[in-house]
């Protein structure tokens, strides 16, 4: 696998993506949150632990109000890890795809991952992850058919499925802002290295937990034609321009070539 580079230039603060959209890194991933005129909501919930970091951060831009909703890209640990903390907190509605429900409560767990495959200690250390939530005690509602996020009219989900069966991303329209989640990465995720430089370049998904690289694939080059012009991600840094555009476009045209292992557990058998 190799790296698409991306120019100094398109790298921008992650809690300043674009207008009224802000990200918060917890250790090696990130959680959004974006603001229109209804009202604010999450995107995803980071990791076990990580609550009252995001709490204090969300007061920081939000005040006392409530979100209006949490938006799941997928349930895998370091994407949900705080969902129950913050629910708590908050009470308030949690939406992700159907295909996703089950791991949201943790009553299915994901498929192994495949240390084998992206080189590096993350993806070495991927058998350690965990592959079932924590107990989640709240009501998760299935995002609507439509493509419309609840509350706010101006943003959608997308299906980007590969890496985990239910996986979505979260776009608005007006000014091209994408959440991609773990769509593809901005770093390299398998390696430790460059997650803690978070040396900016744009990757495939992250490699150990991505069980269906043709859809994967499809993912990306379905993003891409959206001609995102401003990019948060669950892994990596932020981007904005016509430069992180062109990165993306890229991705999607050389997937096979540069992010897609030779060899591993769910390269010719995937997973769905």
């Amino acid at each position: 696998m190799k790296p698409i580079p991306v120019a100094d230039e398109a790298v921008v603060r992650i809690d300043d993506v674009s207008r009224d959209v802000f990200g918060l890194r917890t250790a090696f991933v990130n959680l959004f949150a974006f603001r229109d005129g209804t009202g604010w909501s999450l995107a995803d919930a980071g990791l076990y632990g990580s609550a009252t970091r995001i709490l204090e951060w969300t007061r920081q831009h939000f005040g006392a109000a409530r979100p209006r909703a949490i938006f799941l890209t997928h349930a895998h640990f370091d994407h949900v890890g705080a969902l129950d903390e913050l629910m708590r907190a908050w009470d308030v509605p949690v939406y992700a795809h159907p295909a996703e429900l089950d791991y949201v409560v943790g009553s299915k767990v994901y498929p192994p991952p495949d240390p084998t495959v992206g080189g590096g200690l993350m993806s070495r250390m991927s058998t350690l992850y965990p592959r079932r939530t924590q107990k989640f005690r709240g009501e998760v509602r299935i995002l609507p058919a439509d493509g419309q996020l609840p509350h706010h009219d101006g943003w959608r989900w997308v299906s980007t499925p590969g890496h985990s069966t239910g996986h979505v991303s979260f776009f608005r329209t007006e000014d091209r802002t994408l959440i991609a989640g773990d769509a593809f990465c901005t770093t390299k995720q398998e390696s430790l290295l460059a997650v803690a430089t978070q040396r900016p370049e744009l990757h495939g998904p992250p490699a150990y937990f991505t069980t269906d690289w043709d859809q994967a694939r499809e993912s990306v080059r379905r993003l891409a034609a959206l001609v995102p012009a401003h990019i948060g991600v669950g892994h990596g840094p932020a981007l904005s321009g016509p430069a992180a555009t062109a990165a993306l476009r890229e991705l999607a045209s050389r997937f096979d070539e540069v992010a897609r292992p030779r060899a591993g557990r769910y390269v010719e058998q995937p997973t769905r």
